[in-house]
């Protein structure tokens, strides 16, 4: 299998910010909340990147961040795929009411702003990892709601879905053994954005201050802690900037191989 070199520098790049996350405490060269030197320090053999606006090393509270945003995303992203599809799928092949009742109520949630709704949820209740999970899966889940409803609708009408139907098969057979595996293709594209999308997400609630709360931080927490220091021409705040922007480009060249082998391997069934 031959793989393209913008999808091999992709999987490079994904995998190792992935490795960095999951060995972080083996990585990072200091504590994650630990005070090793001064105010704004410049690089150097001790500081690779520095220290940040209390002192603590940089470098290792990229690794840490990285470490918080990539769980995060990755743990909320999965939540709202798991939700949103099988949701989506449920209410295309039961139609009808349920599926009526279920779609005006996803239209209800996506016409409020996201971040508008997540800023007055996460006010009223404790900002820990297991609530920022949950209301950015939520959330997001409304968004594959819509598209996997969509792809499952003109799914359920081919041939070989009504050839299942006919020999009986119920409902979860049809949804994860007929439409499922035809709708990956369109699911897997839109993984990569809605991971990419949770990052962001994240990253813009932990700097407005009601994401990842201190001692603990994510790339988004780390550009608000030193973005004073732009002024001063500190660019401790343009380091977790750049790590988002690379992860966000390294998944999307995956996720763009991904959908280029599935559309041109998968055919659709025959029954």
């Amino acid at each position: 299998m031959k793989i393209p070199i913008s999808a091999l520098i992709g999987l490079i790049m994904t995998g190792s910010f992935f490795l960095i996350a999951i060995f972080a405490p083996l990585i990072a060269p200091y504590g994650m909340a630990e005070v090793v030197g001064g105010v704004w320090e410049p690089r150097s053999a001790e500081f690779v990147l520095g220290t940040d606006n209390i002192g603590r090393d940089l470098l290792t509270r990229m690794i840490y961040g990285g470490r918080t945003t990539i769980l995060i995303a990755t743990l909320a992203t999965v939540l709202s795929f798991t939700l949103g599809s099988f949701l989506g799928f449920t209410a295309a092949v039961i139609g009808g009411w349920v599926d009526q009742v279920m779609s005006r109520l996803v239209d209800l949630l996506m016409s409020i702003p996201t971040l508008i709704f997540a800023l007055v949820v996460l006010s009223v209740m404790p900002v820990t990892l297991p609530v920022l999970i949950l209301v950015m899966g939520m959330l997001d889940s409304t968004r594959v709601f819509r598209l996997s409803r969509a792809v499952a609708v003109d799914i359920n009408v081919m041939d070989f879905v009504e050839a299942a139907k006919l020999r009986g098969e119920g409902r979860m057979w049809v949804i994860f053994r007929e439409i499922l595996p035809n709708a990956l293709s369109p699911l897997v594209a839109e993984l990569g954005l809605r991971f990419i999308f949770a990052v962001l997400f994240l990253s813009t609630l932990s700097f407005l201050g009601l994401g990842v709360q201190p001692p603990a931080t994510d790339w988004g927490g780390m550009v608000k802690e030193n973005k004073e220091g732009i002024v001063f021409g500190i660019n401790a705040a343009l380091y977790p900037a750049a790590a988002i922007s690379v992860l966000a480009i390294s998944v999307n060249l995956v996720a763009d191989w991904v959908l280029n082998r599935t559309s041109d391997l998968k055919g659709g069934r025959g029954g």
